[in-house]
């Protein structure tokens, strides 16, 4: 069973950094993409970045030259380095990856179970 597993939000001033890791664990043939989404109180999910297994990577203008996305492809994990953090950067996180079990021979999508990420003023 293929897991998601997220850490490293938390509380920052405005202006500060945190950096958010993501790790795959389980029986993993093959990773097609992973991605940071957000949501903010009373806002629809969005996609923050991306990262594709060429290493390919998509920003949402919102979080361009702030954010970096990186993985590390021996440990399943993606990071989002969050720079120059703003109060509207606060929200959940969540880590998506399409990923191949062991066994299956089709990419599924799984989701994380999402970390505050909080900027205060």
């Amino acid at each position: 069973q293929v897991q998601l597993v997220e850490s490293g939000g938390g509380l920052v001033q405005a202006g500060g950094s945190l950096k958010l890791s993501c790790a795959a664990s389980g029986s993993i043939a093959s990773i097609a993409t992973m991605a940071w989404y957000r949501q903010a109180p009373g806002k629809q999910r969005e996609l923050a970045a991306s990262m594709s297994s060429t290493s390919t990577t998509h920003y949402a203008d919102s979080v361009k030259g702030r954010f970096t996305i990186s993985g590390d492809n021996a440990k399943n994990t993606v990071y989002l380095q969050m720079n120059s953090l703003e109060p509207e950067d606060t929200a959940v996180y969540y880590c998506y990856a399409i990923i191949k079990p062991l066994g299956r021979g089709t990419f599924s999508s799984y989701w994380g179970q999402g970390t505050q990420v909080t900027v205060s003023s």
